[in-house]
């Protein structure tokens, strides 16, 4: 599994509206291929965003960052994929 953690900008949540139905759209359609498990923001503060992923297939991470509007219009201001070893729980879709 992979996990793709987003660093969001100090105005994310002023910003992301205009963004989010494409945001989400693009998520939602990894999640039915059965590539993307979890996703979602960190709060208190809003800083971070981790997406969990059924593949180790990076370009498939990659992808989908590189389709992102909220990468592609600077709510997200880095990002990194890493290797996620699961110990509990089931990594399968």
């Amino acid at each position: 599994m992979l996990a793709l953690i987003y660093t969001l900008a100090e105005d994310y949540l002023d910003r992301r509206g205009e963004f989010r139905e494409e945001h989400l759209g693009l998520a939602r359609d990894a999640h039915e291929r059965g590539d993307l498990a979890l996703a979602g923001a960190l709060s208190d503060p809003f800083d971070r965003a981790l997406l969990t992923w059924h593949t180790d297939d990076r370009s498939v991470v990659e992808a989908f960052v590189a389709e992102d509007p909220y990468v592609r219009n600077g709510l997200v201001t880095a990002w990194e994929i890493r290797t996620w070893n699961v110990v509990v729980g089931s990594p399968a879709p």
